[in-house]
């Protein structure tokens, strides 16, 4: 009786899956308006981490989206910065 594979057994290929993976989202990240962010992502065993720092919260919100659809079957951490471009409300005092 011949049983479908649900996916690679630990082991037998699931690394190479993960690294083709995590690359399509790379590039995916690459292309378009996300191209100019400073995100890297990094495999730890299964899991993923993606770091950097983003111009805003809607940048932050779609790194996350597209790491999310992009690897729906892994564990996914975010250290994501937003930088605060924001004009200071005061003058800085300098001593």
């Amino acid at each position: 009786m011949n049983h479908p594979h649900p996916g690679p057994a630990p082991g037998t290929g699931g690394a190479h899956h993960l690294d083709y993976r995590v690359a399509h989202l790379t590039d995916h990240l690459a292309a378009g308006t996300l191209g100019e962010l400073g995100v890297r992502i990094e495999i730890r065993g299964e899991a993923v981490l993606l770091t950097g720092t983003v111009p805003s919260a809607h940048y932050r919100d779609e790194v996350i989206r597209l790491a999310r659809e992009e690897l729906p079957d892994h564990p996914v951490h975010f250290d994501l910065v937003v930088a605060d471009a924001s004009t200071p409300d005061h003058a800085e005092d300098l001593p």
